[in-house]
This record gives structure tokens, C-alpha cells and sequence, in this order.
């Protein structure tokens, strides 16, 4: 295991109910600017439960962060809280309302464009945020990470901010989740452990075990999610699960990917393809094309997760590779490209991006412009 420092400030505080205590956490002095997205939580709730747990409290709100938060929208959002010297951000959504949030936190108390932080890649100062958490995907109700899009250049990045300072997760406020979400959080989830698991062998037993566990209860109940969503506890499960698949936690000590992201995130910006739906696609080409680099893991993930243990290691892996597949379609999302009407014009942009930032993903540092070319020829 490799020298790590592993530090989460954020609370968790779990449960049915638990929206009524915001009044309490927040310091009675903020000037509070609470962020929405589209109004989802004024038709399932969410929204009235915020607003009478701050009944009397100052605040603002602010509506309208999209899906793939765009640095356009986030602008006018550090304007006004800007001008209303807001102090403490509340964050009322999923993944995309909250990454916002975090560049909202850092923009406010920053000189320059917002876009300018994102480039950087980190943000050296912010505004406290706290999180109510709407849908399970990302993980950034308990981490520093964020990313962001430029709509007028087509461009999709991740930055880093800070944590929230508590957040809040109450599994009802996932029953009102159109079905395609729920599959497409689910997704995000799998392949966020994956990117952390799906590296270097023999690094940390404990880490291994850990991320399997998150494994093997998202193949679990993923059935009873998408046909039972207003299942208390399979939605207590789904989204702690989420919350733990990347909370810096099982990434302690040992190599990671995120090759798969960075590739996912370009065809995100390129086609406006929901984040957890790009993963469902691009994770089949990295585990093919990478397939020799991944061996021992595979292996092992083939035997633990889906009792793939008979037959030569190549027999294996191919046997893990298509139950792999299968589990994506399972949640009825596509798993090639040519599903999704993207072809060649998109593999030579991704290709041309890379290449033009220098980058080299992955846990070997070796999945640069033309190694993602292959990783998308293998998802055609």
C-alpha cells in the first residue's frame, strides 16, 4: 500500500427526516444562498421542507443549475451572490447542482472569471456549502471535486474546491426519480468503484474488499431499484452505496484510472449524453482495450463479483467482460456508441483533445489521444 493522507470533513447525517435539522446546522448569522436545479424538489417536496427548516432565516435562492452544470449559469449565480454578500451556500439537488455549487463557493470570492478556477483545477479559497441531497450519483455531496461545462466552446472539467460542511441524506427524496436516473446513477456508482478497483493487484486487501462490497450491493439491488423505487431501505442502500463509492474512502493507498471519466466527460460535452450513460458505454472499451494491464484485476473481479472461476484466464475474462456488459444493459442503457449515433467525427475530436493537453490517464499514465481512440473503436 502506497503513502496516502486521507481526510473527509464532511458530516453525514443520514436518514427519514433528517431536512427538518437545517435550521440548527447552519450558524444563525449566514447570509445563505440556497441553489436549485429545474424544480423537481417543488413537485416531490424537497423544496417546502428546505424553506420551513429556514423559516425566518436570510436567504436567497437560486434556480435553474442544468444538468452538466455550465460555467455560463454559474456566472450569473456568483453575481447575485455577490451583490447579496451571501456567506454560506446550501446546495438542494443531485450531483449537478452541487458540483455548481462548489464553483459558486469558490467564485464568490474570486476577482476574475469563474472558468479561470476550473482551468486551474483547484480553487484556493471558498464560501462554506452544506448539501441536501436529491439523487445519487456522483459522491459530491461528500467530496471536493466538481466538474464543470462550457457551453459555448463544447469543453467539460473537473476542478476541486472544497467539502461541504455537512450533508444531508434522507432516501425519500429519491422516490420521485424518473427510472432512466436511477439507471443512470447507478451506473456512476459502479464505475466510480471501478476506476478506483480496477487497477493494480495485490495493493491493499482491504481497499479490494471494500470496493466489492460497494459492488456487489449495487448488482444487488439494482433490480429492486428500478422497479421498486420508493423502497425505503433499497434506497437507503443505493444511496449510501453511491456516497461511499467516492468519498476518497476506498481509495486509500492504492493506484487509480479515471481514464473512463475523462473519455465519458468529453462525450458528455461533445453530445450532451448524461454523465452515468457515457460510463455505461466507454467502461466496456477501457476494460477491453486495457485488458492485459487489467489482468490480474480482472480476474479477481471476475471470481469475487461474478463467481467467474472455471476455465482458462482468457476464457474468464471474456466471460467478465460480457457479465460486465450485460449488467449496463440491465439497466437499459446502451453500451455502444453506435446506439447513441456517434461515430468517427467524435473519436478524432476526443482523440485531438487530448493530444492538444498533453494528457496520460489511467493508473500506468499511458491513455493519451491515441489510446483513446482505441477505447472508443472498442465501444463502436
Amino acid at each position: 500500500m502506497k503513502n496516502f493522507v486521507y481526510h473527509n470533513p464532511t458530516e453525514l447525517i443520514f436518514g427519514k427526516g433528517q431536512i427538518s435539522r437545517l435550521g440548527t446546522l447552519i450558524p444563525a448569522d449566514r447570509r445563505i444562498m440556497i441553489t436549485f436545479g429545474g424544480g423537481s424538489v417543488k413537485r416531490n417536496g424537497v423544496y417546502d421542507q428546505v424553506v420551513n427548516a429556514l423559516a425566518g432565516r436570510d436567504f436567497v435562492e437560486f434556480w435553474g443549475i442544468e444538468p452538466n452544470p455550465s460555467v455560463e449559469t454559474l456566472r450569473k449565480a456568483i453575481a447575485l451572490g455577490k451583490e447579496r454578500k451571501v456567506d454560506f451556500l446550501l446546495a438542494v439537488g443531485g450531483g449537478s447542482v452541487i458540483d455548481g455549487t462548489k464553483l459558486i463557493a469558490a467564485g464568490l470570492l474570486y476577482d476574475g472569471d469563474a472558468w479561470e478556477i476550473v482551468r486551474k483545477g483547484h480553487a484556493e479559497r471558498t464560501v462554506p456549502l452544506a448539501t441536501v441531497l436529491t439523487m445519487s450519483a456522483t459522491g459530491s455531496e461528500m467530496n471536493s471535486g466538481a466538474v464543470i461545462s462550457r457551453y459555448e466552446t463544447k469543453e467539460k472539467f473537473a476542478f476541486y474546491g472544497d467539502y461541504p460542511v455537512f450533508s444531508i441524506l434522507d432516501p425519500e427524496t429519491l422516490f420521485s426519480l424518473p427510472t432512466r436516473q436511477i439507471a443512470c446513477g447507478l451506473s456512476d456508482t459502479f464505475v466510480h468503484v471501478l476506476e478506483q478497483y480496477m487497477t493494480t493487484p495485490g495493493q491493499s486487501r482491504l481497499m479490494d474488499r471494500w470496493a466489492e462490497g460497494i459492488l456487489h450491493t449495487i448488482v444487488e439491488i439494482a433490480p429492486r431499484a428500478l422497479a421498486e423505487p420508493r423502497d425505503y431501505d433499497v434506497m437507503s442502500e443505493y444511496m449510501l452505496g453511491a456516497t461511499l463509492g467516492l468519498n476518497d474512502m476506498i481509495a486509500m493507498g492504492v493506484t487509480q484510472d479515471w481514464a473512463t471519466h475523462m473519455i465519458g466527460h468529453e462525450l458528455t460535452a461533445l453530445h450532451g449524453l448524461t454523465h452515468g450513460a457515457t460510463l455505461a458505454i466507454v467502461i466496456n472499451g477501457t476494460l477491453r482495450t486495457l485488458r492485459e494491464q487489467k489482468r490480474g484485476k480482472l480476474l479477481q473481479y471476475g471470481e469475487r463479483i461474478w463467481g467467474i472461476a472455471e476455465g482458462s484466464e482468457e476464457e474468464r475474462i471474456e466471460r467478465t467482460l460480457a457479465r460486465t456488459e450485460e449488467f449496463f444493459r440491465s439497466l437499459g442503457l446502451s453500451t455502444h456508441l453506435s446506439e447513441e449515433g456517434i461515430g468517427e467525427e467524435t473519436i478524432a475530436e476526443i482523440e485531438r483533445r487530448f493530444n492538444s493537453q498533453g494528457v496520460h490517464y489511467g493508473e500506468a499514465g499511458n491513455v493519451d489521444g491515441a489510446m483513446a481512440r482505441r477505447i472508443l473503436e472498442a465501444c463502436r
